[in-house]
């Protein structure tokens, strides 16, 4: 077949089988361990939220959806700093302690080529990474003239307009790309807009909308590349994103957000074949900042006066690392270093006069401050490929407000993975790890539910699996059993607990004839506390999931219907006020056809029969508004379609 397949459930373990045995490969722990969502740019083309294209593609990944957009992610029963996110190597961090920006908003689906999920500990290169890595890549520059432009229209008023150039020579390659696109507020399957929504679940009135005719969001994104091939073994690379978000609403929480401003800077550099010493040298730098206030303004309780809350984050890192050929094995070891700010401030406006009252600080400026040394070596022994890999860090978090406490937190991580490859057709894989992750900010300071006392948190991991191919027919089982000592968990202020999760995922492909094939996932979890109380079970746990997609192709065109299942959610944490919801199965559908060689048409059609669910439970990490004691659930989007056409040259 000559495409990915929609949902990238086939293993990089096949996608690279050819090249398992050179030193130039990819990692052991990517080619088993590891799921490819490719061409998102492309195949994710109904919005730019690239949460809902992650949920819709790896099974194990779901969706905490707040708004039409800026949704986050929850992978293997984690979220937020257990799992590490990285976009183009850097990372960035959202800036709202109520998470309205998490690190996955700030990149468009429209600019990026593909997301590579790993899930595990096994990760030393990166600072942070507890429970998984998620490497987001936008679209490369090239050589030759290429471009595309892309008109978007859908259901719930929704506008999308982007645009991409790229060319060079064989030295110097530049890429340009710009979007912009907004939408008004979505209906779930009962009708009901967000207002609608408020009115019906019985939110307070000062909560409420003050009218009904709120757009849900405006964005704008900017993405450029550019490459400098000095030699053949050297290159240089620079890249600059800006994304400009304004007036996203966020219904069931008591604040929306006025804008969302972010920036990320990124330099590399690249030197191959240096010598017996170096097989290959990197060099990277970093810097990325947000900028976000959230505000009653829109609320009936903002009518006269109302409350803002801005809050700004930035982030610099660097990363020096070598990788040297040593007795048929390849060693890379390497230095990092970040420092991560955060800071914040709450005020009142007067909306006739505009006059502004400073009367709280709820956040000091605050640094982490991370400095590591790390190596990993991956060797060949026969038919068995092993990674092994280490990190020391050491950490400061301090903050310029003398009453509070400043942390230091050291950490040994260390991981051995293994395949063991029977035949071109089956491997076998395993993995065991440890891992750890100091608090943040919010976590350690805040007013109301920080700690400064809280501990690192630490994750002890087993995964196992295999890859089997069977004719046309693949399937990929994995088992994990994760340790979590001194997880950092919010019982309405933040502490330190120890628990468990563990879970199976299956996925595969089934190629039936040339032109029809079927991917299909599944992902079940389940987290407990070790803790004596009277609800064992862990949040943010979510049920079991399945993805199901036909895909039809022929000629220039392809068809696909997808089914998105989930079971009721009835494993969950009371006393964190998370509530039972009911399970539910979505049908989507998807056309596209190339009508000319320069101009290509989608149509889609989501939640096809307009199911009336649930996908996001209600946590108390995040502030949500309650009536009667209990947290405001909110229902998903309706019946959502959408068109795309697209012009490339």
């Amino acid at each position: 077949m000559n495409r990915i397949i929609s949902l990238s459930l086939v293993t990089t373990a096949v996608l690279f089988a050819s090249e398992t045995n050179t030193l130039e490969t990819i990692s052991v722990v990517e080619t088993a361990n590891s799921t490819i969502v490719k061409d998102v740019s492309s195949e994710e083309i109904k919005s730019a939220d690239l949460a809902e294209a992650l949920m819709k593609n790896v099974p194990s990944i779901s969706i905490v959806r707040r708004s039409g957009i800026a949704n986050d992610i929850i992978l293997r029963g984690q979220k937020k700093d257990n799992i590490n996110i990285l976009l183009d190597d850097a990372k960035i961090y959202g800036a709202c302690p109520n998470r309205m920006d998490p690190a996955t908003s700030h990149v468009l689906s429209n600019n990026i080529q593909s997301v590579k999920v790993i899930e595990g500990p096994y990760d030393v290169e990166n600072f942070g990474t507890l429970s998984g890595l998620v490497k987001v890549e936008t679209k490369e520059p090239t050589k030759d003239v290429h471009g595309e432009i892309n008109l978007n229209a859908g259901s719930f008023g929704y506008r999308k307009a982007s645009a991409t150039v790229s060319g060079g020579t064989d030295r110097f390659k530049l890429l340009v790309s710009t979007s912009t696109e907004e939408g008004d507020q979505y209906k779930d399957g009962n009708g009901d807009n967000f207002l609608e929504q408020q009115v019906n679940k019985g939110m307070p009135a000062i909560n409420r909308y003050s009218r009904d005719n709120l757009d849900a969001f405006e964005k704008k994104t900017l993405l450029t590349k550019g490459q400098f091939n000095i030699n053949d073994d050297q290159e240089i690379k620079l890249s600059y994103t800006a994304n400009r978000s304004d007036n996203v609403l966020y219904p069931n929480t008591p604040m929306d957000a006025d804008y969302d401003d972010s920036n990320i800077y990124t330099v590399g550099y690249t030197a191959r074949n240096l010598g017996d010493f170096s097989k290959q040298l990197d060099l990277d730098y970093y810097y990325s900042n947000v900028d976000h206030p959230m505000s009653t303004k829109l609320r009936n309780s903002g009518i006269s006066n109302y409350m803002t809350a801005k809050y700004k984050t930035s982030i610099w890192g660097s990363k020096i690392k070598n990788s040297v050929e040593v007795a048929d094995s390849l060693l890379t070891v390497g230095l990092d270093t970040s420092v991560r700010n955060w800071r914040g401030e709450m005020y009142r406006t007067n909306v006739s006069t505009g006059a502004v009252d400073m009367n709280s600080i709820p956040l000091a400026s605050t640094d982490t401050t991370n400095k590591a040394i790390f190596s990993k070596i991956e060797k060949s022994f026969g038919n068995l490929d092993l990674e092994m890999g280490a990190r020391y860090d050491y950490t400061d978090v301090d903050s310029i407000d003398s009453t509070k406490t400043d942390k230091k937190y050291t950490g040994l991580n260390a991981n051995i993975f293994g395949i063991y490859n029977v035949d071109k057709d089956m491997k076998y894989f395993a993995g065991v790890g440890k891992s750890s992750r100091v608090p943040d900010a919010r976590e350690l300071y805040d007013t109301t539910a920080g700690n400064s006392n809280l501990k690192e948190t630490k994750n002890y991991e087993v995964d196992l699996g295999f890859d089997k191919t069977i004719n046309n027919f693949n399937i990929r089982p994995k088992l994990f059993y994760s340790v979590l000592k001194d997880y950092i968990y919010n019982t309405g202020t933040f502490e330190n607990i120890d628990a468990k999760i563990y879970g199976l995922d299956i996925s595969g492909l089934y190629v039936i004839t040339d032109n029809f094939s079927l991917d299909y996932g599944m992902a079940y979890q389940r987290g407990k506390k070790d803790e004596d109380v009277a609800d064992k079970d862990l949040a943010e746990i979510p049920p079991l999931k399945a993805n199901l997609a036909l895909n039809y192709e022929m000629d220039k065109s392809k068809y696909t219907a997808e089914i998105l299942a989930v079971d009721s959610w009835d494993s969950f944490d009371s006393s964190a006020k998370e509530q039972e919801l009911g399970g539910y199965a979505v049908v989507n559908l998807k056309y596209t056809n190339q009508l000319h060689k320069n101009i290509g048409l989608t149509l889609g059609l989501d939640n096809v029969f307009d199911k009336v669910y649930a996908s996001t439970n209600t946590y108390q990490d995040i502030r949500y508004v309650e009536t009667g004691g209990s947290p405001i659930l909110f229902n998903d989007p309706g019946r959502y379609g959408y068109v795309n056409l697209k012009y490339s040259f």
